[in-house]
């Protein structure tokens, strides 16, 4: 098996959006401290969680070569 560029490229897409998340969520901390603990808890926690399901086409991409295709609801 041949080695592909897709990897290489990959990671370093990845790489770029994960600093451009961290980033986003670092500048709006001036605005979120301003909010109540719990609801700060809970904006963290989201932004924690939610940022890898955007990678999850990517990793598919890198690995089979072609994007995932959407299923069809029947």
């Amino acid at each position: 098996m041949t080695p592909t560029w897709r990897k290489p490229i990959g990671i370093l897409a990845m790489l770029t959006y994960i600093m451009i998340w961290v980033f986003l969520v670092a500048s709006a901390a001036e605005w979120i401290e301003l909010l109540p603990i719990l609801l700060q808890t809970i904006i963290y926690s989201f932004c924690g969680i939610i940022w890898i399901f955007p990678l999850k086409p990517m990793l598919y991409w890198m690995e089979h070569g072609h994007w995932p295709k959407k299923q069809r609801k029947k």
